[in-house]
C-alpha cells in the first residue's frame, strides 16, 4: 500500500498487548461491556438495526459488533489491532453469533473497496486513538449509504474531561490503564461537528454519556462535556 495507515502503531500496540482480556467483564474492558447496552439501544432507537448492513470501525474484540449482530443485523466488524480481531472471531465461534464477520482492514481501504455499501458505520471509542480523526469520518461517510446513519463516540477535550477520563479513571478509580487516552488527543464536539459536515454528514443528535463512581452507574444525558455520541446522517436519502 503506497498510502500510509492512519493508525498509531503504539495504540494498535497498547490494545493488542491486551486482547486476551476483552471478554473478561472483570478486566480492563470492563467500562466497555457496561456502557455498551446504552450505545446499542440508543443506535437501535434510530437506526434500528435489525436486517441491515452495519458496518462496526475500529470494533476491537467485537463487543458492539456482536451485540448488533444479536439484534438481528448483518455486521462487519473491522480493525488494524489483528489480536484484538482474533479474539473477536473466536468469541463469535464460541458464543454462536450470527451474521458477523471480521477484517483487518483500515476505514479508508475498506472506503476504497465499497463505497455506499452499508445502512448503518459506527466508529465508537476509536477517533481520539488515530492520528487523523477526520480521514475516518470522511471515510465512514464513504461507506455509509446515502440517507444512512452513521454513529460517533469519544471523548471531549477540556479540564473537566481531563480530570474525570484520564485522571480519575486511569490513575484514581484504576477504571482504565494508565496511558489509555492522551489529552492531546481528545476531540471537542465542535472538531466533529465540522469533520462531519466536511464529509456530507448532518449531526441529527447529540447525547452525552456520565458515570457515577459511587453506583458504578453510566446513564444518557444531555451533557456532552466529557464522553459524547454523535448520531450523523448523510444526504442524498429518499
Amino acid at each position: 500500500m503506497s498510502d500510509p495507515v492512519n493508525a498509531d502503531p503504539a495504540e494498535l500496540a497498547k490494545f493488542s498487548d491486551l486482547a486476551h482480556r476483552w471478554w473478561d467483564k472483570e478486566s480492563e474492558f470492563r467500562p466497555l461491556h457496561q456502557i455498551n447496552p446504552l450505545r446499542l439501544d440508543w443506535i437501535n432507537s434510530l437506526s434500528g438495526v435489525s436486517g441491515l448492513q452495519v458496518l462496526d470501525v475500529g470494533c476491537g474484540g467485537g463487543i458492539l459488533a456482536d451485540a448488533m449482530a444479536r439484534k438481528g443485523a448483518q455486521v462487519l466488524g473491522i480493525d488494524l489491532a489483528a489480536k484484538a480481531l482474533k479474539v473477536a472471531q473466536l468469541h463469535a465461534l464460541e458464543a454462536q453469533t450470527p451474521n458477523v464477520l471480521y477484517r483487518e482492514i483500515s476505514a479508508e481501504a475498506l472506503a476504497m473497496e465499497q463505497p455506499g455499501c452499508f445502512d448503518v458505520v459506527t466508529c465508537m471509542e476509536m477517533l481520539e486513538h488515530v492520528p487523523d480523526p477526520a480521514s475516518v469520518v470522511a471515510a465512514c461517510a464513504t461507506l455509509v449509504k446515502p440517507g444512512g446513519w452513521v454513529f460517533f463516540s469519544t471523548i471531549n477535550r477540556n479540564p473537566k474531561s481531563f480530570l474525570l477520563a484520564i485522571v480519575g479513571a486511569e490513575y484514581v478509580l484504576n477504571m482504565l490503564p494508565r496511558g489509555t487516552h492522551e489529552y492531546a488527543k481528545l476531540i471537542r464536539p465542535a472538531e466533529l461537528a465540522s469533520y462531519c459536515r466536511a464529509a456530507g454528514l448532518e449531526l441529527s443528535h447529540t447525547r452525552g454519556m456520565e458515570y457515577n463512581p459511587l453506583t458504578q452507574r453510566y446513564w444518557l444525558s444531555s451533557d456532552t462535556s466529557v464522553n459524547y455520541l454523535f448520531a450523523t446522517q448523510k444526504g442524498g436519502g429518499v
